[in-house]
């Protein structure tokens, strides 16, 4: 990453990644947490100085941490980043997770409506974890993902959500994502936004958030707004060794406003869940370069 690029894809190769959904099949996730835990994380703490100065810079500037425990938590926030991405491949080698969902009555609710709606998720957490959890019989969920991730861990994603009646949309720089976008929502499905990133060239919303203000992607929320849709913010929390828990928040803005109001609004109730959620697993978000750069 450089500033605020995002490459967007998983490290490794397809043959890594092959490796490692073999060997979670036969082998406890504990056993790769204590490996990462020794070895991985030491190892990118040391030559990672990127993710590891904005991971320190969060903690004491933002969360207001002392020295020590920003410390502490820059390790603890590598370390749950490995223990989630090795729960993304265990997924794909077929191991389970217990989830818990939290409002889930308020999914259920717009899932029965006619209208489509919008997920809208950050880099907290492990959201990828919804879409095994989270679906409805209704409603195709379309999420809207980067193209130029893994071929290994498309397929693998592909495979898994082929069976809980979700799709992919690949972000294209043809643009062509957006018709698929609008049909989707045309038909009264759900599109599914990581709304905490953006690319390079994109519009971009400002907002405070732990204090300063930020750029966020203009997009998920210029589709809530122009369509006049229902949004919900959906977060997938590690909760324990084989535990998670998705935080299901309906995000309320005023239709009254004018256009541009209106995102803003949606961004301001974005921000403040993204803030409650962060501030309750402060080791959960992964945005390892300078968030307010």
């Amino acid at each position: 990453m450089s500033g605020r690029q995002w490459s967007g894809n998983t490290f490794g190769n397809g043959w890594m990644h092959r490796g490692l959904v073999s060997v979670l099949r036969h082998v406890d996730v504990s056993v790769l947490y204590a490996f990462s835990a020794v070895f991985i994380v030491p190892f990118c703490l040391l030559f990672w100085r990127e993710g590891r100065r904005s991971s320190y810079s969060f903690f004491r500037k933002r969360l207001g941490y002392g020295r020590l425990k920003s410390a502490r938590m820059t390790y603890s926030n590598h370390l749950k980043f490995a223990e989630i991405v090795i729960d993304r491949f265990a997924m794909y080698a077929g191991r389970t997770f217990g989830m818990e969902v939290e409002g889930l009555e308020h999914f259920n609710a717009l899932a029965a409506g006619k209208e489509g709606f919008l997920h809208l998720s950050s880099h907290i957490g492990n959201y990828e974890m919804a879409g095994y959890t989270l679906v409805s019989e209704d409603k195709v969920i379309n999420a809207v993902v980067f193209s130029g991730e893994k071929e290994s861990v498309m397929k693998s994603r592909g495979d898994m959500f082929s069976r809980t009646n979700i799709r992919m949309i690949g972000i294209r720089e043809d643009m062509g994502h957006l018709f698929e976008i609008d049909n989707a929502l045309a038909e009264g499905n759900i599109v599914s936004f990581p709304s905490d990133r953006y690319m390079p060239g994109s519009r971009m919303l400002r907002c405070r958030v732990f204090g300063a203000e930020a750029s966020f992607p203009q997009g998920p929320f210029s589709v809530a707004t122009m369509r006049g849709l229902e949004a919900l913010a959906v977060n997938v929390m590690k909760a324990g060794r084989k535990k998670y828990v998705i935080y299901v928040t309906p995000l309320h803005y005023d239709r009254t406003l004018s256009r541009r109001q209106q995102m803003q609004h949606l961004l301001e109730a974005y921000a403040a869940e993204l803030e409650k959620r962060v501030l309750q697993y402060p080791d959960q978000w992964f945005n390892f370069f300078d968030f307010w750069k």
